[in-house]
């Protein structure tokens, strides 16, 4: 059972954020030009009061328009909110504007409304540039493709697109669908979706048609996606995914739906707030009390200032201060390739401070490679790896494809060997005949049961070696004589020692590798990455129990492929997907997903949660000290205007600061860490 809450709402439930507008009528266009209007006509008031001597109507009309055109959207949020049985920031602005009028004071309460009216439009407008580097990635896919058809190409809409469809991609263009490349090498620039800097070469598959049926992910090479650019090349595309269904509709659908989903910061502060609209609403009640009747002052200059303490109390950059920073990061991860949904998860990243990796497919390739190549003597070597290269090239054991493809540049040129009459050996090994010898590839219990006398100590002594390492071992023996043994091993990534190093300098004190792999193959890869600890033999549900443990001494993320490591995955407080882009899997199960099989993004997507939830507690102490300050200030005397002006201007501030989250490490996330291609890729 999951032990995370998620917050998911629809878009139609997002002003339950409190500090925005539902813009069903003219959208923030609108409202910036009816703030403009209403400072038009505030600033017409003034003139006509003080510097023209009208009459007290023209002025006062003014002013009426002022309240008309600077409150409009404000009373329409202010009702939405009330209905639901909330009082917030917009409602406690009318009561002052309402107050202030109540008393004559037009003037004041039309410079509240301007500016708070302002504040929000220009709020909005900084807001909206981190929804529109969202928005921008659904105007990537072109609406139309071109498709071979019997009878020629022909120009169709991507909604029409079919799978098993094959588009013509010209140079230059971009792709209209997720697919497979059937004809024609080109570059293309992936950086929209996975977030790659480098254009990635593309090449036909040798069997689409087979590929497609098997619903194996092609490698890097081979896949291509929708909203990419193509280079120079022309190329044809097999469809495997519908418009709706690509890896960009996806993506699009789940940034937008995080956008919705509120951090435990956010959460604490809606609960705050509903405490503290109604303490304000007293604490307002109770100035006008003692003015009047303890001070004794006139009960208009009382109200007044009741009136001003409101303004300066209203919590609305509190209110702000997290959704920004949380849309903001959420919308620098995308552009980087890294899909965080919601402000929970990112927020969460932020405060892990041990990580557990998966070790195949995650901190490694999930693809064996020979490692070691160990000759009884030195003079044995060429024969080894000429009689098992003979042997494997026949065989069907799940190793043979690594090694005949690591040992096929090492064979001597014209010392060829030719291997027939191959038989498995189920459990143990291969016999065959290599230029007439009788040959035998296996593992020690093969060679155990084959010799009475026992296997040689130099052969057990090398099997033991290579074992203790991690490795999967085979003895080669040909005519009776023992030529050596040979190490294959699912080797770590190359950039995974320089990851857990930033991972290291960001403040992850635990890192461990869980496994279902035997528990010295997890050592081996632990000690070469210099990982904390290794668990190995792992059941999923032994992996969940690890997880619990280490949650229970701080957060903890959990990294895997989304399929097999989900139920660690949701048990753990971030649970982080590798390789999202060729997995729909991957996507729904994962809280942060790399959009490529990239760790080395890995340290960037813990760096951005950090730096957010930085803004998020400077933005909070900003807040809370603009209302510290200015609470005191209106009690002594400070007018609404500069009131007005400080407490917007401190809503901008927090804004802006949030902001600086989309510039954070543009062209620089994977400073540091070389990535390495998928071999074969």
């Amino acid at each position: 059972m999951s032990t995370k809450t998620n917050d998911r709402r629809t878009a139609t439930d997002r002003t339950d954020d409190g500090h925005e507008h539902g813009h069903g009528l003219g959208g923030p266009r609108m409202e910036m030009a009816f703030a403009i209007a209403s400072g038009a006509t505030y600033a017409g008031g003034m003139v006509a009061e003080y510097l023209l001597d009208s009459p007290a109507r023209v002025s006062t009309g003014l002013f009426v328009a002022t309240y008309l055109l600077g409150g409009f959207f404000t009373v329409r949020t202010a009702i939405d909110s009330v209905r639901r049985g909330r009082f917030e920031v917009d409602f406690l602005m009318l009561v002052a504007a309402v107050g202030a009028a109540a008393i004559g004071k037009w003037a004041e309460g039309s410079v509240l409304l301007f500016l708070f009216s302002l504040g929000h439009a220009l709020e909005e407008y900084a807001m909206g540039r981190a929804r529109k580097s969202i928005a921008a990635l659904g105007e990537l896919a072109p609406r139309t493709a071109l498709v071979r058809r019997p009878d020629g190409v022909v120009e169709i809409s991507v909604d029409e697109l079919e799978i098993g469809d094959v588009i013509v991609v010209r140079p230059n263009s971009r792709l209209s669908a997720d697919g497979i490349v059937v004809a024609g090498v080109s570059a293309v620039d992936e950086s929209a979706v996975t977030g790659e800097s480098i254009p990635v070469e593309k090449r036909a598959v040798d069997d689409p048609g087979a590929l497609l049926k098997s619903r194996v992910t092609p490698n890097e090479s081979q896949r291509v996606f929708a909203g990419t650019l193509n280079g120079s090349g022309v190329l044809e595309v097999m469809v495997t995914d519908r418009a709706a269904d690509s890896t960009l509709a996806r993506v699009i659908a789940m940034v937008r739906d995080a956008e919705t989903q509120k951090s435990p910061t956010q959460r604490f502060i809606d609960r705050f707030q509903v405490v503290y609209v109604p303490v304000v609403l007293v604490g307002v009640a109770a100035v006008i009390l003692y003015g009047t009747f303890v001070l004794t002052e006139a009960f208009t200059d009382s109200f007044y200032r009741a009136m001003v303490v409101l303004v300066a109390a209203s919590p609305c950059a509190l209110a702000i201060a997290t959704p920004s920073a949380v849309l903001a990061g959420v919308a620098r991860a995308a552009q980087a390739g890294v899909l965080a949904k919601g402000g929970g998860p990112l927020e969460s990243l932020g405060r892990v401070r041990s990580m557990a990796f998966d070790k195949t497919g995650t901190l490694t390739w999930g693809q064996p490679r020979v490692t070691d190549i160990e000759p009884v003597r030195p003079d044995l070597r060429d024969q080894l790896v000429t009689t098992l290269f003979a042997v494997e090239s026949f065989s069907d054991h799940p190793l043979a494809t690594a090694i005949t493809r690591d040992l096929a540049a090492l064979v001597p040129a014209g010392a060829e060997a030719a291997a027939t009459q191959v038989n498995s050996v189920t459990g143990r090994g291969v016999t065959a005949l290599v230029d007439g010898s009788e040959t035998e590839v296996g593992n020690l219990t093969m060679f155990a049961e084959l010799e009475s006398d026992g296997v040689p100590a130099e052969i057990t002594a090398l099997v033991e070696r290579l074992h203790t390492a991690g490795r999967t071992t085979m003895i080669v023996r040909r005519g009776g004589v023992y030529l050596g043994v040979v190490g294959v091993m699912d080797t770590p990534r190359a950039e995974a020692a320089a990851v857990m190093e930033k991972l290291r300098a960001l403040g992850i004190t635990d890192l461990v590798v869980i496994s279902g792999d035997n528990q010295r193959v997890a050592d081996a890869v632990a000690d070469g990455l210099g990982l904390d600890a290794a668990h190995g033999g792992l059941l999923p549900e032994d992996k969940v129990d690890m997880i619990g443990r280490l949650r229970a001494r701080g957060g903890t993320a959990m990294v895997g492929d989304g399929v097999n490591d989900a139920p660690a995955m949701v048990n753990s407080s971030v649970g982080i997907a590798m390789g999202a882009s060729g997995s729909a899997v991957a996507l729904e199960t994962a809280d942060v997903a790399l959009m490529t099989d990239d760790i080395g993004r890995l340290p960037f997507a813990v760096a951005l949660s950090r730096r957010t939830a930085a803004i998020i507690r400077q933005n909070l102490t900003v807040a809370l000290v603009i209302v510290a300050g200015l609470v005191p200030a209106t009690l002594i005397g400070l007018p609404i205007g500069p009131a007005v002006f400080i407490h917007e201007g401190s809503t901008l501030l927090v804004v802006a600061n949030a902001l600086r989250l989309l510039r954070f490490r543009k062209g620089a996330e994977h400073e540091g860490i070389e990535h390495e291609a998928r071999p074969g890729a």
